[in-house]
């Protein structure tokens, strides 16, 4: 049956990207206009992390459990282990043994689900499940944000008449228990601290296109986040962003109602200049710079909405704070290891070498992404309550 007039013929998304990618270069097939499609969608939609360590077995009576052998399987420190489609969680202490393809380290706990029946899942930083671990009161607030009530956890000062807090935001792909790790050091300083969730993140609600924005939209949850510590009696705020979280707290820095309410930023394995992150993703899977390049084009242009699904193309210009860094206007903590694995440190010295009247950089090195404190939990707190003290914040 033939197409009837009124219809519009419809145009495959590779298509759209293929004819559009001229403005970067001619792609010259239908794969390379797939793969940047692929890309494309990848960048923006969120994901579940997947189980990327195969567990060899668990002797529940030694306590010990044996894992393949992996760049974060063999970090030293402290860990959990989340196993079986995240149906598990473990919590790991330092490796006892590395040999032969296997690393063997000891189960300090193992909170819920079937360790000996496991076959595979994924070390994190997390550590904690929840504030009420640490020993100190905890409320579930809401904060009320454009797109629906966004849950978060709400730690209070020793001093329940501090007006100093700290805002917490969580990275890609993972939620707000993420930072429970930051409460301590915080509390230590007299700060009631704020744990967030935001737009896609799996607690909070969803977005109309149900995309990541890279923060150029989930500042918003964060400005509403401020906006409830400021109506709850906040005169001094930090803002901590980790991964993703870090680039969310730079736009909220120049774009929130109340940011003359910010003191300082913390940040935890940031994404301070996203072309270079996603540089760096593109050439860890061996896609042609071609294909990378054409994938930028179609994320930050008004065309390319059609194939990612994005209700608005991004602004990488906007989100890359090396070139912004004058705009930078607070004192700022960045903490990195070279050897990051997921978000390269370059943006992050960039910005330190920009910017030192303002910008304190601290390096790490084999820690990997949000694992410091895990790594290495004498000097990241040591970072932070140093620069507390040095900035009198």
């Amino acid at each position: 049956m033939s197409q009837r007039a009124s219809e519009p013929a419809r145009v495959p998304a590779w298509a759209i990207v293929a004819m559009a990618a001229g403005t970067v270069a001619t792609l010259v097939t239908a794969g390379a206009a797939f793969a940047t499609a692929k890309m494309s969608r990848a960048i923006v939609t969120p994901s579940v992390p997947v189980d990327d360590v195969r567990i060899l077995g668990y002797d529940a009576e030694a306590g010990v459990v044996s894992l393949s052998v992996t760049a974060d399987s063999i970090l030293p420190g402290a860990y959990s282990l989340r196993f079986s489609g995240d149906t598990g969680h473990a919590r790991l202490g330092e490796v006892l043994s590395v040999a032969d393809g296997v690393v063997r380290r000891p189960v300090v706990t193992v909170d819920y689900g079937d360790l000996a029946t496991a076959r595979a899942g994924r070390i994190s930083g997390w550590f904690y499940i929840h504030p009420r671990e640490l020993g100190v009161p905890v409320e579930e607030v809401e904060v009320s944000t454009s797109v629906g009530p966004a849950p978060a956890w709400f730690v209070p000062a020793p001093d329940e008449a501090s007006t100093k807090w700290v805002i917490q935001v969580h990275g890609r792909g993972v939620r707000r228990g993420e930072t429970i790790r930051g409460v301590p050091v915080f509390r230590d300083h007299g700060y009631n601290s704020l744990l967030i969730s935001y737009r896609n993140d799996g607690e909070a609600p969803r977005s109309a296109d149900g995309k990541y924005a890279l923060g150029d939209t989930e500042w918003q949850d964060l400005d509403a986040a401020i906006t409830y510590a400021v109506d709850h009696g906040a005169a001094d705020i930090v803002l901590m962003g980790w991964s993703m979280g870090g680039a969310i707290t730079l736009q909220a820095m120049g774009r929130a109602v109340h940011r003359d309410r910010i003191r300082a930023i913390a940040l935890e394995s940031p994404a301070v200049d996203w072309r270079d992150v996603l540089r760096y993703h593109g050439r860890a899977r061996h896609a042609p710079e071609l294909v990378g390049d054409a994938a930028f084009a179609t994320i930050t242009h008004p065309w390319g909405t059609v194939v990612t699904g994005q209700d608005q193309p991004l602004d990488l210009d906007r989100l890359d704070f090396v070139k912004r860094s004058d705009e930078v206007d607070v004192p700022v903590l960045l903490m990195h290891s070279d050897d990051d694995g997921y978000v390269p440190s370059t943006g992050s010295r960039k910005l330190a070498e920009a910017r030192p009247d303002l910008v304190t950089f601290v390096p790490f090195w084999v820690a990997r992404h949000t694992k410091l404190w895990n790594y290495d939990r004498a000097k990241w707190n040591a970072a932070i309550s140093s620069w507390l003290t040095a900035n009198a914040l």
